[in-house]
């Protein structure tokens, strides 16, 4: 079947209520802890069904947001995801007080109790009616995203369609575009602002509702992380002001003498080279099927997979109207098929979607056999560990998607992910600041976000006063819809440069070790999975020196 045909049918929750209370009295009524196993089965079932239609759902709405039959089916997700909520909690704690407690964690792993313990610290029934409006102002703001009209070189563009424009060799045309998009964030400015303004409130509301101080640990443990905290983070931060900030300004100094501007500006920083940016050669088709033979040629298990992924068209990858922004890779249980989105724009990007993208494709298609849902995909900072590590695995085949640009793309590739760095840790105290003062005023929370931006960003000079209030951050989805989360790139980043420096070595050894990572997908948390892959754990100190050291020989080698 293609992605196409699957068929999706709205879930009836009322009737999946039935179930899990079903489930629940057969549960605590059973004699055998065989028997208790045979149930999670059954319910594992049931949930794959869910999940596989709440999927499909959000997939077809995302590709077309003007859908008028997915957009309905949107917002009755978005109400009644909530409530479903309220059965995978009651479902934890039944599974949690279990009688045949030690025997399933001889079968499932003590992770999976671990994550059952985080997720009950995450929900009581009193905060549906609060979830369900922090789903709608997610939606919200995607609609708002999605719905850029700007008018622009005779067009009508979207957001992701205007950022050609961004790389320009022409300077005033980068500053115009740069200056367009900022005209229409500051026409929907308050909008923005009043989207999240109401979800810090509706998130803080909730977070006291469970007895927690503010938003921080339950925005922590409502992605999983059983083993490090925000303290531990915080440190790591201070490790990335100390060691990468330094690096990524040298970066950029070279980078404004390579392109010959002395006044570096914001619109500057998107051209790496005098002579233009990388830009992949071939059509969306032509790409996708460049990227197939970099797949067969670079393992056995890889080219399986995208072969997999060709045959059964489990891509949207072209930008449209009415298409949300960004890219992402999700799963649709009941057909074991990845999916990937994107918006394909002619820019380096797109080669990046189909290794980053890809790389979180493949691991869940490596795990999909997985005993339990919970373990099909990792905690967010470890499932980016194998999309971005996949970005460096895929460098010996750049020349046949940029050609004679091959080396100016991997250059700027490897630059790219270290000052990627400063700015993931910048969202990430941004967000610390805000939930841990959520009674700051709108104009409060750019200020906050300007003043720490300088810290980590030194280099970021603006000359739009709409950008110099502090309001870049509209553009970070992960700020409205995953608060927290954005670290996560971070510390898989410096991962991935591990491989990146493993594989330039010996790609044999660093091949199995990340497809032994890939294959135990979320069976264990963060720092555990770490040790699958032989990788140094990023908040131990020395770590990020290191891995800087190391990557800041090679820029220098080979530097254009």
């Amino acid at each position: 079947m293609k992605f196409s045909e699957y068929v999706y049918i709205r879930p009836d929750f009322k009737e999946i209520e039935k179930k899990f209370n079903e489930f629940c009295e057969k549960f605590e009524n059973a004699d055998t802890p065989t028997e208790a196993i045979a149930l999670i089965d059954e319910i594992g079932k049931i949930r794959s069904d869910v999940s596989t239609m709440i999927n499909l759902a959000q997939i077809r709405h995302s590709v077309n947001t003007f859908d008028e039959f997915y957009n309905a089916e949107q917002e009755y997700l978005d109400e009644y995801l909530p409530i479903y909520s309220g059965l995978e909690n009651k479902l934890s704690i039944t599974l949690f007080n279990s009688k045949f407690k030690d025997d399933l964690i001889k079968k499932y792993g003590k992770h999976f109790f671990n994550l059952i313990e985080v997720s009950l610290k995450t929900f009581k029934p009193e905060i549906i009616e609060d979830l369900q409006e922090e789903n709608k102002l997610a939606t919200e703001y995607g609609k708002l995203i999605a719905s850029s009209n700007i008018e622009f070189d005779g067009k009508s563009l979207n957001l992701s369609q205007l950022k050609p424009y961004t790389e320009s060799l022409d300077r005033k045309t980068r500053k115009k575009a740069n200056d367009a998009s900022c005209g229409w964030f500051k026409e929907h400015e308050q909008e923005f602002d009043d989207i999240y303004d109401g979800l810090v409130k509706v998130r803080t509301r909730i977070a006291k509702k469970l007895g927690y101080k503010n938003y921080v640990e339950l925005g922590y443990n409502r992605l999983g992380r059983t083993d490090y905290n925000s303290e531990m983070v915080a440190k790591y931060r201070e490790q990335i002001k100390k060691y990468v900030v330094p690096l990524a300004s040298s970066i950029v100094i070279e980078q404004g003498k390579r392109i010959n501007i002395d006044d570096l500006k914001n619109y500057d920083l998107n051209l790496f080279y005098l002579d233009g940016n990388p830009k992949p050669v071939g059509n969306v088709h032509e790409l996708v099927e460049k990227a197939r033979t970099m797949y067969h040629e670079m393992s056995k298990e890889a080219g399986e997979f995208f072969d997999f992924m060709c045959e059964h068209e489990l891509f949207d990858l072209e930008a449209k109207k009415g298409k949300e922004s960004g890219g992402y890779c999700t799963y649709i249980e009941n057909y074991q098929s990845p999916f990937i989105f994107a918006n394909f724009n002619g820019t380096s990007g797109d080669v990046d979607v189909l290794t980053h993208e890809a790389g979180h494709a493949f691991q869940v298609y490596s795990s999909r056999d997985a005993i339990l849902p919970e373990y099909l995909w990792p905690t967010y900072e470890a499932a980016e560990i194998h999309s971005m590590s996949m970005e460096f695995f895929a460098h010996p085949w750049m020349q046949s998607f940029f050609e004679k640009d091959a080396k100016k793309y991997l250059y700027s590739h490897v630059c790219g992910t270290i000052t990627f760095l400063p700015y993931g840790a910048c969202v990430d105290e941004f967000q610390h600041a805000i939930y841990e003062n959520p009674e700051m005023t709108k104009e409060e929370r750019k200020e906050t976000w300007r003043k720490i931006e300088k810290q980590y960003l030194p280099y970021k000079i603006y000359d739009n006063e709409v950008l110099e209030r502090g309001t870049f951050w509209f553009r970070q989805g992960h700020i409205f819809s995953s608060p927290f989360y954005y670290i996560d790139y971070t510390l898989a980043q410096v991962c991935a440069q591990q491989f990146f420096i493993k594989n330039l070595e010996n790609h044999d050894n660093a091949w199995h070790d990340y497809y032994e990572l890939c294959k135990a997908g979320g069976s264990k948390p963060f720092t555990e999975l770490l040790k699958v892959a032989n990788l140094n754990n990023p908040f131990e100190e020395g770590s990020l020196e290191n891995v800087m050291r190391q990557i800041a020989l090679w820029l220098e080698e080979h530097k254009l």
